[in-house]
């Protein structure tokens, strides 16, 4: 899902754009947002877990009961019916972190599959998270916790720093409602000077089939990433709203694609979990183990994922 490098004009900074979607097909350039589905227009449940009670509210609730009835949007992290093997570790890797689905044109987004370079932070990941001004306290302070204590969890997995800042960051997480993700341009390109006009007019005219979604960017136009902004929406109900965060936030680290083959995973598009699992676990320690360099092609790095994912699993194939 990274995008072509292009020229910020204003700063001479050349960007490479990675872009992961959640749970949709994107037309380029984006449609309007659908009308929602009849089942959207029930009522919310009788204790709603989000404040807003709108058509949008009312889709997503729907959406997530939906999926829930279907044994969606599981819980459990290390499923006995899906067991993983040094040999899924590997062919799930090559597909979630070597390859692509979007490619960020000048001014529109291309759904396209194609080879890409491995990719991932090489300095500390600084999230920042920012709501809404309809966001409750009370939601900000709960999603506060959850988005804290998973980036400790993405630290330690990863060895890596990861952790949330009061301060200024270099990934920020932005939870925003219909207004204000529409009126969002100036605040993204204060984030990301120089942002690209696709994925700014993807982020402000965001199809109701996209959840959520991340854009990873390198400033020197590299595979080594340097900023990240990801967009939740604020009307998401909460179990839908806490796969946003663990999803987004672990493709942001450069877990970019999502695939079939990724089972059980975050990262595959029929939302069957809504946790990250035993399997994404394995996947974002290879990506950060040291034996890898950002910019390897899959050729150059299966021969090592290889290595890593027996001694993970160890020495099983």
């Amino acid at each position: 899902m990274r995008g072509m490098a292009g020229k910020n004009g204003g700063l001479g900074l050349a960007w490479a754009t990675m872009l992961a979607l959640a749970g949709c097909t994107v037309a380029a350039p984006p449609a309007p947002d659908p009308a929602p589905e009849p089942e959207a227009q029930a009522a919310p449940p009788e204790r709603p877990d989000t404040p807003y009670s709108g058509p949008v509210a009312r889709h997503y609730a729907a959406v997530e009961r939906r999926r829930i009835a279907q044994d969606l949007l599981r819980l459990d992290r290390a499923p006995r019916d899906l067991p993983i093997s040094a040999s899924l570790i590997e062919r799930a890797f090559a597909e979630v972190a070597l390859r692509d689905e979007y490619q960020v044109g000048q001014d529109r987004i291309i759904q396209q599959s194609s080879p890409a370079a491995l990719r991932r932070w090489e300095g500390p990941v600084r999230l920042s998270l920012e709501f809404a001004q309809t966001v409750p306290d009370t939601i900000r302070t709960r999603d506060r916790g959850v988005v804290t204590r998973f980036a400790s969890r993405l630290a330690r997995l990863a060895d890596h720093p990861v952790q949330i800042t009061s301060g200024r960051g270099n990934f920020s997480v932005l939870v925003l409602d219909e207004n204000a993700r529409r009126a969002i341009g100036p605040r993204l390109r204060a984030l990301v000077p120089g942002i690209d006009r696709a994925s700014q007019n993807l982020v402000e005219n965001l199809p109701l089939s996209v959840s959520c979604l991340v854009l990873a960017f390198s400033r020197d136009g590299t595979n080594v990433y340097s900023d990240a902004v990801a967009i939740i929406r604020a009307e998401l109900p909460e179990r839908t709203r806490d796969m946003c965060y663990f999803e987004e936030i672990t493709q942001g680290l450069g877990l970019a694609n999502d695939s079939p083959v990724a089972r059980p995973s975050l990262f595959n598009d029929n939302a069957e979990f809504a946790v990250m699992t035993v399997l994404d676990e394995q996947l974002l320690r290879v990506l950060y183990d040291p034996r890898l360099r950002p910019g390897m092609t899959s050729a150059q790095a299966r021969p090592i994922v290889r290595r890593i994912a027996a001694e993970l699993m160890g020495g099983q194939s």
